[in-house]
């Protein structure tokens, strides 16, 4: 009997061990739930003190603390001061610690031993950010999060807030229209720009917001999406006609602003506020490279009126998505106007250097070799930057053609009805029969898995 037991409970052992592994790989949450998070709060406790003071985040005590250890704890000697541990959170991905930092560090010192800290902690990474003056959160992942993308429930929501990627901290990488009202988007072939970009649509299609899209080739990007579209155009010389229209649309805008005596358009009352337009701009070089030199006032004139766009359009909620696979001078006269007026920048897998300078060169430069580190087995990958002069990893949850054209489908009856882009509606093509039918609407938008280009 005793021999039984034994073996009943080497077998259980060998089974829970078995289960673990096969948790770690295959449910990485689960795994960082039940032995990950207790292992590293575990060790963060018992090493605090001695990682700070080894990694250089250690202070000189005060002449007061210094003076209360010698004459009443009556210990000569004096311990460097550490930052102090506000608050332990753990998560499903990972773990948090907002620290107090005393006088003499700064949040830059915690980030540069960002590296050392994982190591010494053993997670995955450590990202620094600053939540308050003189107050730190350490964002710990226990595992790659990216690898897998897997949308957090908890997501910031607004009125032009669309959740469109996946931090390598495990939180919501959002765009925020009121905050960041135009974005720059490179990246090569087969890197994922796509991907990113159906995402946005499909959460901008949910939004009572018009969607204006400019697909120079022929719309075979966005011409499935025409079913939310409040104008399309699929040539250069349709765009020059769009693009003149938008123009126009912001100066009857900004009229109404001067009548209500406000700046911007959400102070407008809202029976009188305007719908807000999302202009998503599919290849930005298309409007700026020419074949013929009778082509060129064309060009000129388009250039013109984006960067014009993209200077004024914002207090009017006109907001600009550009993509593109490079911008940069070679472009032609106005491109580095315009790049300058788009404060987001989103960047994928590039096949140069010079590429990645473009994006994120002239706002946050340390970001530019995390670009190029980008492996091509990892598509939807990419590094996002603002003009704070920080930057983040994020990755893109896959998304069908399908997904997202279902999504504007079912949300076809919030597109608006703007006169200035009534010539330019899209027509909605009908669905043929042979045609193969399109994923379910009431299917979630974004499921696990590696993005695709």
């Amino acid at each position: 009997m005793s021999d039984l037991v034994t073996v009943v409970e080497a077998s259980g052992v060998i089974a829970a061990a078995g289960g673990l592994g096969y948790a770690k790989y295959r449910a990485p949450r689960v795994y960082w739930s039940l032995v990950g998070l207790p292992v590293t709060r575990v060790r963060f406790q018992a090493t605090y003190r001695s990682t700070m003071d080894v990694c250089g985040l250690t202070v000189q005590p005060s002449r007061l603390r210094a003076f209360m250890v010698r004459n009443v704890a009556r210990r000569p000697d004096v311990q460097p001061v550490p930052p102090k541990v506000r608050r332990v959170r753990g998560s499903s991905t990972g773990m948090r610690v907002s620290l107090r930092l005393p006088a003499g560090l700064e949040p830059a010192d915690i980030a540069a031993a960002s590296q050392r800290l994982r190591h010494a902690w053993g997670v995955h990474s450590v990202n620094v950010v600053e939540t308050k003056p003189g107050v730190v959160e350490l964002r710990m992942t226990g595992y790659d999060v990216l690898r897998r993308v897997r949308m957090p429930r908890r997501r910031p929501s607004g009125p032009m807030v669309v959740p469109v990627a996946l931090r390598e901290d495990g939180s919501a990488f959002v765009r925020d229209y009121r905050k960041v009202p135009h974005s720059l988007t490179l990246g090569a072939n087969q890197s994922g720009k796509s991907m990113y970009q159906r995402n946005l649509i499909a959460g901008l299609a949910k939004l009572p917001v018009g969607l204006v899209g400019i697909d120079c080739k022929r719309g075979v990007e966005q011409g499935r999406f025409t079913p939310r579209l409040s104008a399309l155009a699929t040539t250069p010389d349709e765009a020059a006609s769009l693009l003149d229209a938008l123009v126009g649309e912001m100066e009857d805008r900004f009229t109404v602003l001067a009548d209500y005596q406000v700046s911007d358009l959400w102070e407008l009352p809202e029976h009188v506020r305007p719908v807000p337009l999302v202009v998503l701009v599919d290849e930005v070089a298309e409007l700026f490279l020419t074949s013929a030199k009778k082509d060129e006032e064309r060009r000129d004139r388009m250039v013109m009126q984006m960067v014009r766009l993209g200077q004024m359009s914002r207090a009017v909620g006109i907001y600009l998505e550009v993509c593109g696979q490079r911008f940069g001078s070679e472009l032609g006269r106005g491109a580095t106007m315009l790049r300058a007026q788009l404060t987001g920048r989103v960047v994928h897998r590039v096949n140069d250097k010079q590429t990645a300078e473009m994006g994120l060169g002239d706002i946050a430069p340390d970001a530019v070799s995390a670009v190029t580190l980008i492996a091509p087995d990892r598509p939807g990958l990419a590094v996002a930057g603002d003009t704070s002069g920080g930057w983040s990893r994020i990755r893109t949850p896959e998304t069908s053609a399908a997904q997202a054209a279902a999504v504007c489908r079912a949300y076809a009856h919030l597109t608006p009805d703007v006169p200035a882009l009534a010539p330019f509606r899209p027509a909605i093509p009908t669905t043929s029969a042979a045609a193969p039918a399109p994923a379910p609407v009431d299917a979630p938008l974004i499921e696990p898995g590696a993005a695709t280009a």
